[in-house]
């Protein structure tokens, strides 16, 4: 993994400190990641923004450096041809400006746009013997100060290589203008004085600009850690919309698609069976009953696509879907059902669907575990709550059942719906599933009642079959096997 790709905060904590940091507007863009750092230079490194992003900003801020360069350059060059005092020393100046001019196109604009560190260091040197030069030989040519002070805290990346490069240059322009002429001693001092004052103002000037590029830099760094920390919240968060979505689309396939495969499966079985008895008219009524699963498994595929709630909700109301679910799983199975549904309740959708899937659920596992004779199916409704409870006569409650996907899932459906599930083995024998949920309604949905809501339909009647190998896969209405004698002693 190279530098670019390690984190914002241990590429500050690996940057030097104190006098030995990069420094100034090139310095603290190129940190910031607005100017693209070299190979060679392991001290900075971008930030993960957008190239283009970086591309825009920095063609703008280089525009602004040609401009004043070149101008500057020009008042320069004008100054001299105005000042003429010596046509020689104006002609090697003139010289020494169109070196610099190529020095900074060629080589200063690529060390900026590089971020190379030894490229800029060969143009600032070529700037200082330049600058130096033609402050020796021109009166005027103090006015390129201004624009190689500057450029010398925009090219520098640390503080104590610009100050010393200014300390380089001040001296130098100091001794030129002193051998141009200036050689009595109170010339000296002034020129001492005004350099010092000179280098004095770049410093600090230097050092305030540079104080604001690195606070403009803190900023662009909490941003972008803000804008990184955002992106892996909402990243978390997708990611757990997505596995819950998955787990509702499983429970919802596990409570009716899989369960009506089955039943067609186990129907199919009762059919054989009996069509080689040569009961023709029991074989038909059982090819009747796979037509029916087959297609209340199609009503089921087309309302999960179509992210509806169990197919025949706005058929049926509650009372009717669990008094069809419990004929027709005693049709199937020969197991007798009583059905007690009690006085009626105002609910809401989401809890018709939690009550119809939880009795699904338990007379899936009577079915498949029980070996049971009679089950008792009782809805009732009490203090601002709903029952529902599910009891058989069988052998108790496996105990792989509890570890079983439909218990798991019935458990969650209950517990999103503020419910309480209890599953056990009854005192006096058999398993009983009780289901507790608010009857309060919620006034959206379907808006129905114990005995009178819009909830059913072929989610009630539907699928309804453990799967096989599986421990409680049941969850659906619509059963499987049997003939009307429970065939094979199956319960």
């Amino acid at each position: 993994m190279t530098r670019a790709d390690e984190p914002r905060a241990e590429r500050s904590a690996a940057a030097p400190a104190g006098g030995d940091r990069p420094i100034g507007a090139h310095g603290a863009l190129h940190r910031m990641g607005l100017l693209q750092p070299d190979a060679t230079d392991p001290a900075d490194q971008p930030p993960r923004r957008p190239a283009v992003e970086r591309a825009q900003f920095w063609t703008r801020t280089l525009r602004g450096w040609d401009v004043a360069f070149y101008v500057m350059i020009a008042i320069a060059c004008a100054s001299f041809l105005f000042d003429g005092h010596d046509p020689a020393a104006t002609t090697v100046s003139f010289g020494a400006m169109a070196l610099l001019a190529t020095a900074y196109t060629v080589i200063g604009r690529r060390a900026a746009l590089r971020g190379d560190g030894r490229l800029a260091h060969a143009y600032l040197a070529v700037l200082v013997v330049v600058v130096v030069l033609v402050v020796r030989l021109e009166p005027m040519g103090t006015l390129l100060l201004f624009i190689a002070y500057s450029q010398i805290w925009f090219f520098c990346q640390r503080r104590t290589t610009a100050a010393a490069i200014a300390l380089v240059l001040a001296v130098g322009a100091s001794v030129a203008m002193g051998l141009r002429g200036w050689a009595d001693r109170a010339q000296w001092v002034e020129i001492a004085g005004q350099m010092g004052i000179g280098l004095m103002f770049s410093v600090l000037l230097g050092l305030w600009i540079t104080q604001i590029a690195e606070q403009s830099e803190e900023r662009a760094g909490l941003i972008e850690r803000l804008e990184a920390a955002q992106a892996a919240l909402a990243a978390t968060n997708h990611a757990a919309g997505v596995l819950a979505e998955r787990e509702r689309l499983a429970q919802e396939i596990h409570d009716t698609l899989a369960q009506g495969f089955t039943s067609v499966v186990m129907l199919a079985q009762a059919a054989g069976a009996e069509l080689d008895r040569g009961a023709v008219d029991a074989t038909r009524g059982r090819v009747e009953q796979i037509e029916d699963v087959a297609r209340e498994n199609l009503a089921e595929a087309r309302a999960l696509v179509a992210a509806f709630g169990p197919a025949g909700l706005q058929q049926q109301g509650l009372r009717d879907a669990l008094t069809r679910l419990a004929e027709r799983f005693s049709a199937e199975t020969g197991v007798q059902v009583d059905v007690d549904l009690g006085q009626e309740a105002p609910l809401s959708r989401d809890t018709e669907v939690v009550l119809l899937r939880g009795a699904q659920e338990a007379l899936a596992n009577v079915r498949k575990h029980a070996d049971a004779r009679r089950v008792r199916l009782r809805l009732g409704a009490d203090d601002g709550s709903v029952e529902l409870e599910v009891h058989d006569d069988g052998r108790g409650m496996p105990p792989e059942v509890s570890r079983g996907v439909g218990l798991r899932g019935m458990h969650e459906r209950v517990r999103a719906g503020g419910g309480t599930l209890d599953v056990g083995t009854a005192p006096g024998g058999g398993t009983r599933v009780l289901v507790r949920m608010p009857a309060a309604a919620d006034g959206g949905g379907g808006g129905g009642a114990v005995g009178g809501g819009a909830v059913g339909g072929d989610a009630a009647g539907g699928p309804g079959v453990g799967g096989e190998g599986e421990g409680d896969t049941g969850a659906g209405s619509a059963s499987a096997v049997a003939p009307t004698s429970r065939p094979g002693g199956a319960p």
